[in-house]
């Protein structure tokens, strides 16, 4: 039985509580089952956690990206198990053990990388890439800050 860090109610650190959860169903089309190796932490975890921001649904599993190694596919996905892969997304689960992640979400980690870099970067990388290259095209002679 896989264990989470479950928020059953909003406040301070310690309301988050490990707990045994439900293992996964087998991946079904275009999912994966992924053993967590590392967690990213977001200001959204604890915006959530804290009640801040109203979480989607209480209790919860918070945590938006990890890193970890595919243990099953399901139909229709090209990765393979033994896979590294990383991934960052809009809905809460990360912080447990397995979860089920849609193979379009995952992308594959190179082995210099670090499991723990790679869950602590790649949501920040993305934010950066589409601050620098969708919301404002960066020409020669700009000056920019990315922070926070």
């Amino acid at each position: 039985m896989p264990r989470a860090v479950v928020i059953r109610e909003t406040g301070g650190p310690e309301v988050m509580k490990v707990a045994n959860i439900a293992a996964p169903k087998p991946p079904g089309p275009g999912q994966v089952l992924i053993r967590h190796t590392a967690i990213g932490l977001n200001y959204m975890d604890i915006y959530y956690r804290s009640g801040l921001y109203k979480a989607p649904r209480l209790p919860m599993v918070p945590g938006m990206e990890a890193c970890g190694v595919i243990e099953a596919v399901g139909e229709g996905v090209d990765m393979k198990p033994g896979n590294r892969v990383v991934y960052a997304t809009t809905q809460t689960g990360a912080y447990c053990e397995q979860r089920l992640v849609n193979e379009r979400h995952l992308i594959g980690v190179p082995d210099e990388i670090s499991d723990e870099v790679a869950a602590a970067v790649f949501a920040k990388g993305l934010t950066a890439h589409y601050l620098l290259f969708r919301t404002y095209h960066v020409k020669k002679g700009d000056t920019i800050l990315i922070h926070a």
